[in-house]
């Protein structure tokens, strides 16, 4: 783990990249002329922390951040209360003694004189694309001249672009991070923490929480601890017994990067050393319609495209699939793709439509169902990796979704 400090550093690094390496390419590729981006300190739009730096944490009253082109230039520039942080990524801009932020507003874009602003109010109803709250909108209609306001456009593309796309540092340090939430899977999945006929599923999850809270990270949803056996599906205030299959979802966010991982344990009976085969099988199975994913994800193909091939294939396998991949990444449901849905097994629109694209991220989750005559019933195999789409081909962050650990 990174201190608090060196965490900053990366950030601030990361950031750099962000807006030097990505951003221009996302503006081009988007058509993107000038781009505000405010917010009011509290209620920053879902962009704001990715788009500043560590030690920038609230927009400090009102913050406005353009991204324009001007001369062939990508200028960044801060319409803000001064701040040395913010001043090392963005040019500041605003005469506080003669004017108001919204007078250097509309004098900056009287310079750049772009035919289209794009403002954060989303065509598709994309959160993290409709950050500008409606209150501050009102307000820059009231306060810009009417001929900059009529030029106002959203743009969901520009802003999934720019948030989906991971820079160098963050596909270098991704798999730190989810060696560090598999980690604690590792740990709350051990003999230390779960005794069978005593520890409950809650027990264990609490664990999970207390751990997250002791390494100073967070989670973005709480970790979810279930089991299934001879009985069916329980869940958090079931007691652990032996036999049981246990199934974790757990998704923590480290150095502004989210990861999202459901993994299996089995509770020894008595005289037992070994997860049995036939879960094994199961387990291996489960793991081929995980590759049949892997391999229908390619850069270019639609959301809707990748879930219907790959579940077709799945049947052709002889499995019995779900299938609910979603985008990771700033987000733990991030921008991008939607690659069905655990409620609805079929095309999603227009999230759906979405493309594939190369250097993002995604949780491949879904399941299998088999019969185990172990249990005597159908059971459910739930499996979710952290894995990124590069150079053509998908890589997992973490290796470790070919065995079910055992624990007792």
């Amino acid at each position: 783990m990174y201190d608090i400090i060196e965490q900053y550093r990366i950030r601030d690094m990361i950031l750099k990249e962000r807006l030097d390496k990505v951003l221009p390419e996302v503006m081009k590729e988007t058509g993107t002329e000038f781009w505000i981006i405010a917010s009011r300190e509290y209620n920053e739009d879902p962009m704001f922390r990715h788009i500043v730096p560590a030690r920038y944490p609230t927009a400090r009253r009102l913050t406005i951040l353009i991204f324009a082109i001007e001369n062939n230039e990508l200028k960044k520039i801060s319409v803000s209360m001064p701040d040395a942080a913010l001043e090392k990524f963005y040019e500041h801009d605003w005469d506080r003694q003669n004017e108001t932020q919204f007078e250097a507003l509309t004098r900056i874009i009287r310079r750049i004189g772009p035919s289209r602003i794009t403002v954060n109010v989303s065509a598709h109803n994309y959160a993290y694309t409709d950050g500008l709250s409606h209150g501050l909108y009102l307000q820059m209609k009231e306060e810009l001249p009417e001929d900059i306001t009529t030029r106002f456009v959203s743009s969901d593309e520009a802003g999934i672009r720019l948030m989906e796309t991971r820079t160098e540092t963050e596909l270098k340090y991704w798999p730190h991070v989810m060696e560090t939430a598999g980690g604690i899977i590792e740990e709350a999945f051990s003999d230390e923490v779960i005794t069978p006929g005593v520890t409950t599923c809650r027990d264990v999850m609490d664990f999970m929480t207390r751990r997250v809270n002791e390494l100073g990270i967070t989670t973005w949803f709480e970790p979810t601890i279930d089991l299934q056996n001879e009985t069916g599906m329980h869940g958090e205030e079931t007691v652990i017994r032996r036999g049981d299959l246990l199934h974790c979802d757990f998704g923590i966010v480290y150095l502004n990067l989210c990861t999202d991982t459901q993994r299996l344990c089995y509770v020894l009976k008595e005289g037992e050393t070994e997860v049995p085969e036939e879960l094994q099988e199961a387990l291996r199975r489960n793991n081929r319609f995980q590759d049949i994913v892997c391999e229908n994800m390619k850069a270019g193909r639609t959301g809707n495209e990748v879930f219907l091939s790959a579940v077709e294939q799945g049947k052709e396998a002889g499995l019995r699939p779900m299938l609910y991949t979603h985008p990771l990444g700033l987000f733990g449901h991030a921008c991008g793709p939607t690659i069905g849905l655990w409620t609805n097994q079929n095309p999603i629109y227009p999230a759906g439509e979405n493309k594939v694209n190369d250097r993002t991220g995604y949780a491949l989750e879904g399941n299998t169902t088999e019969f185990l005559k172990m249990y005597q019933r159908d059971t459910f195999i739930f499996t979710e990796e952290s894995v990124v789409v590069m150079d053509g081909s998908v890589r997992y962050l973490q290796e470790g979704r070919e065995w079910i650990r055992k624990v007792g």
